[in-house]
């Protein structure tokens, strides 16, 4: 062992010129490093998948709004919501592919609409599902969560 130490180091234990130290980094510690970053982005995606559910969720509930709002200019003008067909609201166009806004046949004196979730939206937002709102502004989900975490 100390004729292969003689041979790397020189005289008073410095190392010999040409000879050059490793550095750098073993496999392991590349793979513990791979890991630790893994488990990060594993979380990191959760989280963000879960922020765009939601933020959609309230999109679609906005909308619903913005829609409510329309019925009720609606029912100034003519005094009754019968003959009335949403428009394509800005909204609308957000939300394509996330929520459909519907408005069956109106009454006379009632309406209700509904955002019904689609496509991704719909298999992820079990929490909440279908958002609705009627003429006397009650708000409805068909989820299991409350309604406040809804809308």
């Amino acid at each position: 062992m100390k004729a292969i130490l003689k041979r790397y180091q020189g005289i008073g234990g410095a190392p010999r010129q040409g000879v050059r130290q490793q550095s750098g980094f073993t496999l392991v510690e590349l793979m513990v490093v791979v890991l630790v970053l893994s488990i990060l982005a594993g979380i990191a995606y959760a989280s963000y998948d879960n922020l765009t559910i939601a933020s959609r969720r309230k999109a679609g509930a906005a909308c619903l709004l913005e829609a409510s709002q329309f019925m009720e200019r609606w029912y100034t003008t003519n005094l009754a919501y019968t003959g009335a067909v949403v428009p394509a609201l800005a909204c609308q166009g957000d939300l394509t592919g996330s929520y459909v806004i519907a408005l069956p046949t109106p009454t006379a004196t009632t309406y209700s609409l509904t955002a019904t979730p689609a496509g991704r939206q719909a298999t992820k937002d079990t929490k909440c599902g279908t958002l609705g709102i009627n003429q006397s502004g009650t708000r409805t989900k068909t989820g299991t969560g409350s309604l406040s975490e809804c809308w």
